[in-house]
């Protein structure tokens, strides 16, 4: 077996149609791949649906299952099932093209890489709020090219779990995914490289991921993920640069200008002054910045809708990683071992 395609999964079952959905249209032998599906303890008949598949699928399918523990635990659980050379996971919201997996096939034979990962894009069918997210997400205003883009902010790629691979000798050598809820694929990652194993981006090898349906459960994701930045760059000081924290840095000047304007205003008129050409600078940066993301929005989608959802999208990017930092900033400053963000009611 080649390649064992690995998602773990709690109460996705809409998502996992879906998926197995686009897996029907693999363009790939069905000999040489296998899924292993590492259910969390999920109640709403994904255990059913998944041995309905098995009934009518030309390829392998295991199925875990254990109590919920988190996705951390759910991918080791199939790592230590899984039959292939290579070990690839993704997230129960993804579509794959038909020429996912021959890609990755091909790049590794040409180019032979101990771990890998590839980039997420939007499928044409996604509405015009996820293709907004998709640009926020990919953009390289958004996130400096960290998702699969060949032009990065970071020297290094870290592969992450939505599209993400690696070699069976890499989990033989460096072990288990660590246990931190976010960011636990990027820590992975870390190891990997420290253990001197060859990385890569797959660039063609790219997958249709949903992300977070509504605004609200966009803002959480990023949230946590800025939290989760925190808690790696104690792990591994390599993985908290200063340009991670640029958007907390944006978030403190606006709650320090709030702060500011009423007091200037009526203790030093002079001051005050000040502070107004300040909020004119901000609003020329805000505008500048949601100009390029509509130009550039536009641009990829051809929708006026897309374009102005596209703005929203990324000015809560940037303040949801922002506090989010902070959050995880000041809990480290009060004793915590482990900083979280939203862990109840995460994904409503």
């Amino acid at each position: 077996m080649k390649y064992s395609i690995i998602v773990a999964t709690y109460n996705r079952l809409d998502e996992l149609k879906e998926l197995f959905a686009s897996v029907e249209k693999l363009d790939f032998s069905s000999a040489d791949y296998e899924f292993v599906i590492s259910d969390d303890g999920s109640n709403d008949g994904t255990a059913d649906f998944i041995s309905s598949l098995k009934t009518v699928v030309p390829f392998q399918i295991q199925y875990l299952f254990q109590q919920n523990k988190g996705p951390g635990a759910a991918r080791n659980a199939a790592m230590e099932k899984a039959d292939g050379d290579y070990f690839i996971f993704i997230d129960s919201d993804v579509m794959l093209p038909p020429e996912w997996l021959r890609t990755i096939d091909e790049f590794l034979k040409n180019t032979p890489l101990d771990a890998f990962g590839g980039p997420d894009t939007c499928h044409e069918s996604f509405s015009p709020l996820l293709k907004a997210i998709n640009y926020s997400m990919t953009s390289f205003i958004g996130t400096g090219g960290t998702r699969g883009s060949k032009k990065s902010v970071q020297k290094k790629f870290y592969p992450r779990s939505f599209n993400m691979g690696v070699s069976r000798k890499v989990w033989e050598a460096v072990g288990s995914m660590g246990a931190l809820r976010h960011g636990q694929d990027m820590e992975y990652s870390a190891r990997i490289y420290k253990n001197g194993f060859i990385v890569g981006l797959i660039p063609d090898a790219f997958v249709y991921h949903k992300r977070r349906t509504s605004l609200k459960r966009f803002y959480k994701q990023i949230f946590n993920w800025g939290v989760a930045r925190i808690n790696l760059g104690r792990m591994d000081k390599t993985m908290l640069k200063p340009i991670h924290l640029i958007p907390a840095a944006i978030v403190a000047a606006f709650l320090v200008l709030i702060a500011a304007t009423p007091l200037f205003y009526f203790a030093v008129s002079q001051l005050f002054i000040f502070v107004l050409y300040l909020w004119i600078a901000v609003g020329v940066f805000l505008l500048l910045l949601a100009g390029i993301a509509f130009l550039q929005s536009i641009t990829q989608y051809k929708k006026l809708k897309i374009g102005f959802l596209s703005i929203v999208t990324l000015y809560i990017q940037i303040f949801a990683y922002g506090f989010g930092l902070w959050k995880g900033i000041l809990q480290v400053l009060t004793g915590k071992k482990e900083a979280k963000g939203f862990t109840r009611n995460y994904y409503k």
